[in-house]
């Protein structure tokens, strides 16, 4: 049964909330974060991306930005930016976008849950992106970016969470890109053990985002373990990772789309022709709307396209948009193996583009939804390459994987919206 505790967070004083949160570390290239922080400076993304106070040709990954990252966050604390809770408390995310509001309760899951399979993973990491993690957390002596996490849903759990929420809001605040952020403190014991009793009849809690933070927590938790010779008097903050956990139902997730840099020396037809026998392909065109000359008529135009239904992609080659229907022959009942990600990999992008490893081969890119069609296209043009529109994969085929204890590959789901960094911090000791 899942094991959450409340922790003595670490918040954004009263007022500053929306000056801190910053979206996750992971959805910018360093120019991107550079930019982002520039008139900022309250940014959280200043801590988690420390690179951006230096110059260009500071190596990312050099020791002196992870200590910046540690100075930083607690130059915050001291200067009262942040204010850390005199009790350990749970607390309440909500987050609202195009209307769909999703509430999670903030709190620190079980590292010990996370080895024994409790805390069930869906998707593979890559181990370079989780030593980046492993030392900003090392250095920082706190957890800065929460785990996004799922369960099924529970009527126990929800009426706790509106509970909690008749308490005074800590943040309420709409971000740049119109998504609407409140929270909640719960530091009332009897409410307290209450959500820590609903959660421990709960069998399974779910990675739905984060895996690279939740693989670096543990691995900063068991190398601690190992140093720590006075541990027999029980439990430490580092055996427990900062964590928002949400009910299946309220969650949403967007395709997660990819591109290659090239054909793998083919040309375009040549490509073509091999793809037609694993899919269908068709130009995808429709009616558009036209008036010239005050005459209006409508007009069959090629235009990007966007999957309907799983078995189906789009892609953009060579400045034309169309719509893919594999095979049923392609297709599986396998959790793993029927997923539209796993049949791309391996009818197309292994034996036809020679993308062996997806996680570390450097020719191809993986693109949220969120960012539009439109960015597919950008890419693949400026690269001269092609690019593919995915079908998102559902939340059933989510837990279909993981209750078997199988891995999706890399990027296999993108969740919004974003949890912001910044709201809540769990001090490691």
């Amino acid at each position: 049964m899942a094991q959450i505790r409340p922790f003595q967070g670490i918040c954004p004083r009263e007022g500053m909330a929306e000056q801190i949160a910053a979206l996750p570390y992971d959805v910018y290239s360093r120019a991107e974060a550079k930019a982002e922080v520039a008139d900022k400076p309250h940014s959280f993304l200043r801590i988690d991306r420390a690179e951006t106070q230096f110059g260009d040709d500071t190596d990312t990954y050099a020791p002196e930005v992870y200590q910046r990252a540690h100075d930083l966050l607690w130059d915050m604390v001291k200067d009262g930016s942040f204010q850390k809770d005199e009790q350990p408390c749970y607390y309440i995310y909500e987050l609202t976008m195009d209307g769909r509001t999703q509430t999670g309760l903030v709190a620190c899951a079980s590292v010990d849950d996370y080895l024994d399979g409790t805390i069930a993973r869906h998707e593979n990491t890559r181990a370079d992106k989780e030593e980046d993690r492993i030392r900003h957390v090392d250095a920082c002596d706190a957890q800065t970016g929460p785990i996004f996490l799922a369960y099924r849903a529970d009527a126990a759990v929800r009426e706790c969470l509106e509970k909690g929420k008749e308490q005074k809001v800590m943040f309420d605040f709409v971000s740049p890109d119109g998504i609407r952020h409140r929270g909640w403190r719960i530091d009332d014991p009897a409410l307290i053990k209450r959500i820590t009793d609903a959660f421990a009849a709960i069998p399974r809690l779910y990675i739905a985002d984060g895996h690279h933070r939740a693989a670096s927590a543990v691995k900063v938790s068991l190398r601690r373990r190992e140093a720590d010779k006075d541990r027999a008097d029980g439990k430490r903050e580092y055996d427990y990772f900062l964590s928002v956990l949400f009910a299946d139902g309220e969650l949403r997730i967007l395709d997660y789309n990819r591109v290659v840099r090239d054909l793998n020396g083919r040309t375009p037809e040549a490509f073509l022709e091999e793809l037609s026998a694993v899919c269908e392909i068709r130009e995808h065109l429709e009616n558009v709307h036209t008036c010239e000359g005050g005459v209006c008529r409508f007009e069959q135009a090629n235009t990007p396209f966007r999957p309907a239904r799983k078995g189906q992609m789009g892609m953009y080659l060579n400045g034309v948009w169309y719509e893919l229907d594999f095979c049923e022959r392609v297709k599986s009942g396998d959790p793993v193996e029927g997923l539209d990600v796993s049949i791309l990999q391996r009818e197309v992008l292994g034996p036809i583009l020679g993308i062996g490893d997806p996680k570390t081969d450097r020719r191809i890119s993986f693109v949220g939804g969120i960012r539009g069609l439109e960015e597919l296209q950008r890419r693949a043009d400026a690269c001269g390459g092609v690019a593919f529109a995915m079908y998102p994969t559902s939340m059933e085929e989510l837990f279909a994987v993981a209750d078997r204890h199988l891995l999706m590959p890399p990027k296999s789901t993108w969740f919004e919206p974003k949890l912001r960094s910044g709201l809540f911090i769990h001090a490691l000791r």
